[in-house]
């Protein structure tokens, strides 16, 4: 690679003999560890002058043969090879199968926080069953980043009434393997930058070919989990297919010797499943997302205060990430002693390869312009638990979330405070597995506790000023130091605050005014379920919360908001104006009070232009959404009054 220089090609020269020698090797010279045209040629007589430098190999065109499709594999071990020639194919003892090809994702697919809750299907076992809900949206594998043992459940696909409108857009929408929805599997990323990225699925999703997936029997499910996450499955997948698409034929292709310790390999399997999807789940993208990290199994207020809250906190994570590593290496040990590797392979797995969320070395990763301390990881993973604590705080301010019952509250179209209420004041309190109506999730052990009046009210009009002062009490800089008071009590506040200023950079203020809407849209993947409603120069901001967007929303926005916070801005002019004429006054307060009466001019001119362009017209269009549309669509129907994303 990068052997011209200035350019990032590979490069391969070869001589091709047109005759077949089956006791002839060849000569390889493997350059790809050594980037640049100034390392390539030294490297290269480097190893014609030393055939034990290690990039320099000998192999057979039987030896091709010997691996499924026959690539030129020249730098495959003798044990490797052994493995394609005598194990059985993971094609012969499960079915990997390749899923639904939508043909066009914007119609038929959606993040799963984009549409009404109660419309979608989870833990469904069957199609029939899936039908019978008449629910719209169903959990939908699809690849994603290289994550490995559980997660990557981010998307969901309209298949009700058993995919009618799917089977409408046939031929171009292709339904392949449908017999295989919604039974538990074993699914991958089809394209890696470097790692074959596998996880469990639980029952209940549909597929697709960038989360093609294997279906073993029930009973083989876990160790060949633990084997497909093994180093040893990736080394075979590169031998069949280097540039790292990983195709279902590859993965049917993957050898798989006898192994005496399946039961053992089972239990590590799902302790180390356990392990990444309690990670997953720590984060509010996720469908199972019950309650924030920091508050866990805590009693409001938390008297201890916020730094020992989190070191606590970050000493669970690493000694959870350090188990999942001692539990990876002990399943690597069994397969590479199974498959005869021990000269080859140690079965020791880096930091950076321990795919939780919680662990920076994974969060964080190098890369070639930057290379991170262990120190700079961990201000980052405190600066982001810091944005997901605030993040987790403006869902409770929206009713999203509350203090006082796990998982998802308002997260239907249309949705009031008069509902948040009726659902935590009179839902009995339930155990782990049981639902109550329209929840689309099991709630966790020791979080069912009802109160009567809510811990923390969520905003009655669904409209959340951000903006620079503090013109409303209501504001959502003032409404996080209340819910700061609310979780962690008054004894500590200001120590509390200052260490969460510390850790974002800023105060609390000026970062729900520049980075929280940034940081939201980031969390994500651009599809915000808060939206911001900005003036073109940021004068004015406020929040609304999707779900809960009434057509009358904009109007209260307008009155309430918009022109109230004009008529504070024109009393705030008066007032300078008064100082700007007493004579008493001096002459430093006098030019101050010139300088802020220009700027307030300038700020009142840009508001009365984007109340009488903007949002007085689509005030008085009561315009609709419809959650199911998702975010793209709903999002353009107010122009310019919404921040660009």
């Amino acid at each position: 690679y990068s052997g011209f220089e200035g350019a990032t090609v590979p490069i391969c020269t070869f001589t091709l003999e047109n005759k077949h020698q089956p006791d002839f090797k060849g000569s390889y010279i493997r350059l790809s560890d050594f980037r640049g045209a100034e390392n390539q040629a030294p490297k290269t007589l480097e190893a014609i002058a030393n055939p034990d430098c290690g990039w320099f190999f000998r192999a057979s065109a039987a030896d091709f043969k010997k691996i499924p499709g026959s690539p030129i594999a020249y730098w495959v071990s003798e044990r490797v090879k052994e493995a394609f020639e005598n194990g059985v194919l993971l094609g012969e003892v499960a079915e990997p199968r390749q899923g639904l090809a939508t043909a066009k994702n914007d119609r038929f697919l959606r993040l799963w926080f984009e549409v009404a809750i109660r419309n979608v299907g989870f833990d469904f076992t069957s199609r029939e069953d899936a039908k019978q809900s008449r629910k719209k949206w169903f959990p939908y594998n699809k690849g994603g980043e290289y994550r490995r043992w559980y997660g990557n459940n981010d998307y969901l696909v309209n298949w009700k009434n058993d995919g009618e409108d799917l089977n409408a857009f046939k031929p171009r929408a292709v339904i392949r393997n449908p017999k295989y929805y919604f039974r538990q599997s074993i699914t991958w990323s089809f394209v890696s930058s470097s790692y074959f990225g596998v996880r469990y699925s639980k029952p209940g999703a549909i597929f697709d070919v960038g989360g093609s997936s294997v279906f073993p029997d029930k009973g083989d499910i876990f160790w060949l989990t633990g084997f497909m996450c093994s180093k040893l499955s990736t080394i075979f997948m590169k031998a069949m297919n280097p540039t790292l698409n990983f195709q279902v034929g590859n993965v049917a292709s993957l050898p798989i010797v006898p192994i005496d310790e399946k039961d053992e390999v089972s239990k590590l399997s799902q302790s180390i499943i356990a392990f990444s999807q309690t990670d997953w789940d720590s984060f509010e993208t996720s469908w199972d997302f019950t309650h924030l990290p920091l508050l866990k199994d805590a009693t409001l207020p938390i008297v201890t205060p916020l730094i020992n809250q989190y070191q606590a906190l970050r000493a669970d994570w690493q000694e959870m990430t350090a188990e999942m590593q001692r539990l990876e290496e002990e399943n690597n040990r069994i397969f590479i002693e199974a498959y005869d590797l021990q000269e080859e392979l140690t079965p020791d797995v880096p930091l950076k390869e321990i795919t939780l969320t919680c662990n920076p070395h994974y969060r964080y990763p190098d890369s070639k312009r930057k290379q991170y301390t262990n120190e700079e990881r961990e201000a980052m993973l405190l600066e982001d638990t810091m944005q997901e604590f605030l993040s987790y705080a403006v869902g409770c301010m929206f009713g999203r979330y509350s203090l006082d019952k796990p998982g998802l509250v308002l997260a239907n179209q249309g949705e009031t405070v008069e509902d948040y209420v009726r659902k935590i004041s009179l839902t009995p309190t339930l155990s782990r597995g049981e639902r109550e109506p329209d929840s689309p999730r099991p709630l966790g052990e020791g979080l069912g506790v009802r109160a009567k009046n809510p811990t923390f009210l969520p905003d009655e009009d669904n409209v959340i000023p951000v903006l620079n002062g503090d013109w409303f009490p209501d504001d959502v800089a003032s409404r996080f130091k209340a819910f700061l008071k609310v979780t962690f009590g008054e004894a500590h506040y200001d120590e509390n605050l200052a260490f969460i200023e510390e850790a974002l950079g800023r105060d609390v203020r000026s970062y729900f005014l520049k980075d929280f809407y940034k940081d939201h849209t980031r969390m994500y993947k651009k599809r915000p379920i808060y939206w911001l409603f900005s003036s073109p120069k940021g004068s004015f901001n406020a929040l609304i919360y999707m779900h809960r967007y009434q057509p009358d929303t904009l109007s209260v926005l307008l009155n309430t908001y918009l022109r109230e916070y004009q008529s504070k801005l024109r009393a705030r002019r008066g007032y300078l104006e008064s100082v700007e004429r007493n004579p008493g006054a001096s002459k430093r307060d006098k030019t101050s009070a010139q300088k802020e009466m220009r700027k307030i001019d300038a700020t009142l001119s840009e508001l009365r232009d984007y109340e009488n362009d903007v949002i007085y017209p689509l005030a008085t269009e009561q315009i609709r959404i419809d959650l199911d549309d998702g975010v793209k669509v709903n999002y353009a129907r107010f122009g310019k009054a919404l921040k660009g994303i």
